[in-house]
């Protein structure tokens, strides 16, 4: 498959939304957020959801040059209203705040209506714990999970997510869909002509399907741990916690209200989100200390398969950046680098060079 150094992908997701309309500073915001995601080898977040950015602020529903607005707030809480901005915007801003109000009442609790698509809720929480906080992120999404039992989908992927802190620079991050898998991984696999594993999806018969591109048309994704029997309903029950969160908190339009994130859609999503700091040092003494000893214990416990070492939360995606930033360079699918060179040529900016 191709490949393409990383600061040639950087410099064709700043031109591409700087040619939409946004402003050079979220331009490169967002652009370090698509980037970060391709890096840790989480493609389904990344270069793949760029052309979705640029048709939103051409389309009306995303204004990069807006700013997000506190509606309400206390020493630790606070409402704020995105007013549509560009995802990175909003969500920068409120993990921001999140920080801010943590350091001075220990923790910070912000959620935000009129918010777009985020990203890898894991890079927000990350900003949290870079400050020696414990950070966590939320958001819903348009309605692409069945619920256990049901036929049609009501539910986001509406991811969850928490770092923190340990010594010597490590840390912890969790980071995950409440669903088996992100739609953006069905749409990876479409691009590499592969199958979907089962268990990822149903079809329109409401049974488990592997074809990708009926997965992706159906729109059926499974709650994590799939079925009722392989417990799909802890799943279900995670997926609707993030929802309390998130459209609870805001006043959000809630997942089933939520517009399908689309080139034909026409109105904004109106996304819940939630950012929440905690200061460890509010609690006992040597949290860093206990996170790092529990990061050591699980990796040092011997595994199934001696080439596949047991990894703590977060290692796999440290390893792959470091290997990534390492070779220079990312490979992605040629599907997808058709499809950027077909939008660089629409939208005016010079498409991306392969190595």
């Amino acid at each position: 498959m191709p490949e393409v150094r990383v600061d040639e992908v950087r410099r064709f997701m700043v031109d591409s939304l700087l040619a939409a309309g946004a402003p050079e500073s979220e331009a490169k915001a967002h652009a370090d957020l698509l980037l970060y995601a391709d890096t840790v080898g989480h493609f389904s977040h990344g270069l793949n959801r760029l052309e979705l950015y640029v048709n939103d602020i051409k389309g009306g529903m995303t204004h990069p040059e807006r700013k997000p607005v506190v509606l309400k707030e206390s020493p630790a809480t606070a409402w704020v209203d995105g007013m549509d901005t560009l995802g990175a915007t909003a969500a920068n801003f409120c993990m921001d705040l999140a920080i801010k109000k943590a350091k001075e009442c220990g923790v910070g609790w912000v959620a935000a209506k009129r918010t777009n698509h985020f990203g890898m809720a894991g890079y927000w929480a990350m900003k949290a714990e870079k400050e020696g906080l414990i950070g966590l992120a939320f958001t819903n999404s348009a309605p692409i999970m069945i619920p256990t039992r049901s036929k049609e989908s009501a539910c986001g992927t509406n991811p969850l997510a928490l770092a923190a802190p340990a010594l010597k620079g490590d840390s912890l991050l969790v980071d995950m869909a409440t669903t088996t898998a992100a739609m953006g991984k069905i749409e990876m696999q479409i691009h590499k002509n592969e199958p979907i594993p089962e268990g990822w999806a149903l079809g329109p018969d409401n049974k488990v399907t592997t074809d990708a591109q009926l997965a992706f048309d159906t729109a059926k994704l499974l709650p994590l741990g799939g079925l009722e029997k392989t417990s799909g309903h802890k799943g279900y029950c995670l997926n609707t916690m993030v929802e309390i969160f998130c459209s609870g908190l805001s006043g959000s339009n809630p997942t089933f209200k939520v517009p399908g994130w689309s080139f034909s859609q026409d109105v904004a999503p109106d996304l819940g989100q939630c950012f929440a700091a905690i200061d460890p040092g509010c609690f006992a003494p040597g949290f860093a200390q206990r996170v790092a000893e529990c990061l050591m214990h699980w990796r040092n416990l011997e595994p199934i398969d001696p080439s596949l070492p047991v990894l703590a939360p977060g290692d796999k995606e440290r390893n792959n950046r470091e290997a990534t930033l390492k070779k220079g360079t990312i490979t992605y699918p040629q599907g997808q680098i058709d499809s950027y060179y077909r939008m660089a040529k629409k939208i005016g900016i010079k498409p991306l060079t392969v190595v």
